[in-house]
């Protein structure tokens, strides 16, 4: 099965790295090593890159797209909140760029065994690491009502949640809910017939939810940018692409702590506290996908990326 893996924001990311030909640079979510390509392109033979993905298949994949390069590469099956063990264990003290895609890949999307899309039928899954003992089959199926509507409500931010975590309880108490289409019909029968109609897939939300809870995406985020930052050389950056609000409203709240950590209050003359910045911000705002891009790859219409330098 050939499947299409396109980079989001590749040319932002690539050029707010501003990448060193001898430099360290670590892919956090190494995905189909779109990103890795350009950024092994840019280094000389003593640069390296670090490929981390909990994804089996997709750390071979990219494997074998970087092969012909001839900086240094190492691989590490992992998570991205693993950033500081991956590093000590590769005897690597500190790096000059760090790049965190939230997103899931593309070949993930379009694997239909993986139960990660509402478009095709597949056994509920949405596991970035298969060796995860939950996946979305046992949120659906075993979580309680209460769990389930939270998780709708907070992390698909979806206003029927009520309706939807009611309905997948009421109908899994008749028959499991084994398949992706299976869950897909009964979130679109809670949701009524005009809001269907309008906008995007009904079933987008709840299945963005359950993916987020069955990989932990938001529970990881605020130490993995900590230790990302730590990890950082003197003028090294990290760039970091979201396409959740909860998600970028995590990034947006940590850089801007690692910018400006002062607890004193405001009426204070002077900083008694002590605590300096840890980075420069690089962009204020959030820096979108052209509408170009997003006319070629629409899943990167709600991409968003941030940049901040380390001190």
């Amino acid at each position: 099965m050939k499947m299409k893996h396109e980079s989001v924001m590749l040319n932002e990311c690539i050029g707010h790295l501003n990448i060193k030909k001898d430099g360290i640079y670590v892919d956090c979510t190494l995905g189909g090593a779109g990103h890795s390509y350009e950024i092994c392109k840019r280094l000389s033979e003593k640069g390296t890159l670090i490929g981390i993905d909990q994804d089996d298949y997709a750390l071979g994949r990219a494997k074998k797209r970087l092969e012909s390069f001839e900086c240094t590469r190492f691989y590490a099956r992992s998570n991205f909140s693993d950033i500081k063990s991956v590093l000590k264990d590769l005897g690597i003290g500190k790096v000059d760029g760090i790049l965190m895609d939230l997103g899931v890949s593309s070949f993930q999307l379009d694997d239909k065994s993986r139960g990660f899309s509402y478009n095709a039928d597949a056994r509920l899954d949405m596991r970035m690491d298969n060796r995860n003992p939950i996946s979305a089959w046992e949120v659906v199926n075993q979580y309680p009502q209460e769990k389930i509507y939270r998780i709708i409500k907070e992390y698909g931010e979806e206003k029927f949640a009520k309706k939807i975590a009611a309905l997948i309880v009421s109908e899994r108490e008749k028959k499991t809910i084994d398949t992706t289409f299976q869950l897909s019909e009964t979130i679109k029968s809670a949701i009524p017939a005009k809001f269907r109609r309008e906008g995007p897939h009904p079933a987008r939300r709840t299945f963005q939810a359950i993916r987020i809870e069955v990989n932990n995406e938001l529970g990881i985020l605020i130490d993995s940018i900590e230790d990302g930052v730590e990890s950082l050389a003197s003028g090294g950056r990290i760039a970091i692409i979201t396409f959740h609000s909860l998600e970028d409203r995590i990034v947006k709240q940590k850089f801007k702590q690692l910018n400006d950590p002062c607890t004193c209050p405001s009426d204070f003359p002077i900083c008694q506290c002590g605590e300096v910045p840890k980075v420069r911000l690089i962009t204020r705002k959030p820096l979108y996908p052209t509408e170009e891009e997003i006319n070629d790859n629409p899943r990167s219409r709600s991409a968003k990326l941030r940049v901040a330098e380390k001190i």
